[in-house]
């Protein structure tokens, strides 16, 4: 059972680790902060445990892992392990404040990204038979640029402990993944908009990574409104481009804030209207990260733009997010121990025969 799990676990699984740390930075920043204690233990806990699951995988399963990397379905489930590895340094940072921990994150991240970050774009381009617009792509290729976003945020973050010149390298690198971070989503963001509104939907083609559309958003409008709040301190170039990173810190929330209803419509549709039955499935973790990140993202950009009215969205989505994550949780443990049962069944059988 365990090496059929190992062979069958999809790339995309970190995501697990993405919407819990959110969660849990949202918690800890907006209450009830023991909540994101608790989370942030839990997620030391599924990081460590996804780590050595794909580790086992890339050892005993390497052609299934190659595979996958020229899937379009499932490679860019690749980019979770940079964008958990980020979220996962930045919770360490933002409620542990262990700083040399969340540093040597950021190195490791680094390296997925300059490692998973051009060989998934580099396989799915040389892929001899390539699948049709409406059937390749979906919301879960913006997760390449949700990693790029996550190492600026947790670059921003790791910033203020350092003194210069370092601080202005960090504040550098952050600007210039923001910036490719935002090229990069509006080249597949169009693609995506293209496939809605050219090709017929199903319910089936609805899945739920479509809710990154909003997710990478909001996690650019983060990554810009610490850029806004490291323009305070002692970054000359950074204060140059502060209404420049205003203006596109605003426009990225503006753009996540005009998918979240388009996405509720579109769910309301596929499981209400036409009864797409609703059981656990991995995926569904890619709608709960960018509903923490949505709660965080609005909480930041508030304050390091004076916009304090908009500070109640930010409660209301912690607590649509934490509903979110403890629905898909329950459904994470039910789902196992329906496996532990089929499995001790299968083995019960087994004995008999």
């Amino acid at each position: 059972m365990l090496r059929s799990l190992i062979r069958e676990l999809p790339p995309a699984y970190f995501a697990l680790v993405m919407a819990t740390g959110i969660v849990s930075i949202a918690a800890y920043g907006l209450g009830p902060a023991s909540i994101g204690w608790g989370l942030f233990g839990l997620n030391l806990v599924l990081y460590t445990a996804l780590a050595v699951l794909h580790g086992l995988r890339l050892m005993l399963f390497p052609q299934r892992c190659i595979v996958d990397l020229f899937d379009p379905s499932a490679g860019p489930g690749y980019f979770t392990w940079i964008a958990a590895t980020a979220v996962l340094g930045s919770q360490c940072l933002v409620l542990a404040h262990a700083a040399q921990v969340a540093t040597a994150l950021f190195v490791f991240a680094v390296v997925l990204w300059l490692l998973l970050n051009y060989a998934v774009f580099a396989a799915l381009a040389l892929r001899r038979h390539k699948q049709a617009l409406d059937v390749g792509i979906n919301g879960g290729w913006l997760l390449a640029v949700v990693a790029m976003q996550g190492l600026a945020v947790l670059a921003t973050h790791l910033a203020g402990g350092w003194a210069q010149p370092v601080r202005l390298e960090l504040h550098f690198a952050a600007l210039v993944l923001w910036l490719a971070g935002g090229m990069l989503y509006l080249w597949l963001a169009a693609l995506i908009f293209y496939r809605y509104y050219f090709f017929a939907l199903g319910p089936g083609d609805l899945v739920p990574t479509y809710w990154i559309n909003m997710g990478a958003m909001a996690i650019s409008t983060l990554a810009g409104s610490l850029l806004i709040a490291g323009s305070s301190g002692p970054a000359p170039y950074l204060q140059s481009l502060r209404p420049f990173l205003e203006g596109f810190t605003l426009f990225y929330w503006a753009g996540g804030t005009w998918w979240l209803p388009l996405l509720v419509i579109l769910g309301v549709w596929r499981h209400v209207i036409r009864g797409y039955r609703l059981v656990y499935d991995p995926l569904y973790w890619g709608m709960v990260f960018p509903l923490g990140m949505y709660a965080v993202a609005t909480e930041h950009m508030s304050r390091s733009m004076g916009l304090a009215f908009l500070r109640p969205i930010s409660i209301v989505f912690l607590y649509i997010a934490l509903l979110a994550w403890g629905v898909t949780a329950l459904g994470l443990v039910v789902a196992m121990l329906t496996g532990v049962r089929r499995f001790a069944t299968q083995v019960r059988a087994a004995a008999r025969d």
